[in-house]
């Protein structure tokens, strides 16, 4: 038999730890005196309390290694367990790795705030146009892919010509927070039928666009868009309509994303 002093000296631990897992039940010693309360452990004690130790080390809380204890699961059981604990890490691991990534962009943001100075934005007339369009909620940005493929094999069953280049709208749509509404749109050489998904018509023109262009992977655009309205509010616009991405180099020109060349397109007025 050992002393409470003597045990945890043995084991590593503190004094005030077996005394606190005697508390709350998880670690009790193997007898206490009746008279001087002093508590006295055996050598059969300490496996349990290595289990308790290492379970607490790999991060389990004491409610958790307490339920353990009180189920006295086998090796099967236990293993189980573990895997199940296992998975649970991993799982915030991966939650822990994307709020990274997330600040990690977010650092770029900042880092890239002075770069809008780079950008030069330029009022235009744009004339109206005929054209082809497909109108859908997507989930993000990047998956419209499917929208210009549809597109595509409309326009081409009816022998028209595409005239670059192609472009998209995103339209405010107050009955979804979770989806983007978004129309892409094919200026076309030829008035083709209508179906119910495909629209065709004269978009409208408009005298005062403001434009800027951007080079480079779509996942910076934001740059282009932060230029542009801030061009907007310092010159004393206003913004008149939804706005376009003109794609006037895109997947379909070049495959190197740094490549890529969109025109962004507000329609505005003077305040």
């Amino acid at each position: 038999m050992f002393k409470i002093g003597d045990f945890a000296r043995l084991n590593k631990v503190t004094v005030k730890t077996l005394r606190f897992y005697d508390k709350i039940g998880i670690f009790k010693p193997l007898e206490v005196d009746n008279f001087t309360g002093y508590r006295c452990y055996s050598a059969g004690q300490i496996p349990k309390l290595n289990r308790i130790i290492a379970l607490k080390n790999m991060g389990f809380s004491l409610n958790e290694i307490s339920g353990l204890l009180e189920n006295e699961l086998d090796g099967d059981g236990l293993y189980r367990f573990l895997e199940n604990k296992e998975s649970e890490i991993i799982r915030n691991i991966a939650r822990e790795q994307e709020q990274l990534s997330r600040i990690e962009a977010l650092k770029k943001i900042i880092a890239q705030e002075d770069s809008i100075m780079d950008y030069h934005v330029v009022l235009k007339a744009v004339e109206p146009m005929l054209v082809a369009s497909v109108r859908d909620l997507i989930p993000n940005y990047s998956e419209q892919g499917h929208l210009w493929q549809e597109l595509g094999e409309y326009i081409a069953k009816y022998n028209a010509k595409i005239i670059p280049p192609c472009f998209v709208v995103y339209h405010q749509n107050e009955q979804e927070e979770s989806r983007i509404d978004a129309e892409v749109f094919e200026p076309i050489n030829i008035k083709i039928p209508e179906s119910d998904r495909v629209k065709v018509g004269v978009f409208e023109g408009n005298q005062e666009m403001a434009c800027t262009v951007h080079q480079g992977p779509y996942e910076k655009l934001f740059n282009a868009y932060n230029a542009v309205t801030r061009w907007i509010e310092e010159n004393n616009y206003e913004i008149t309509g939804p706005n376009r991405e003109l794609y006037l180099k895109s997947y379909s020109d070049t495959g190197d994303p740094n490549e890529f060349i969109t025109e962004i397109q507000f329609p505005v007025c003077k305040m």
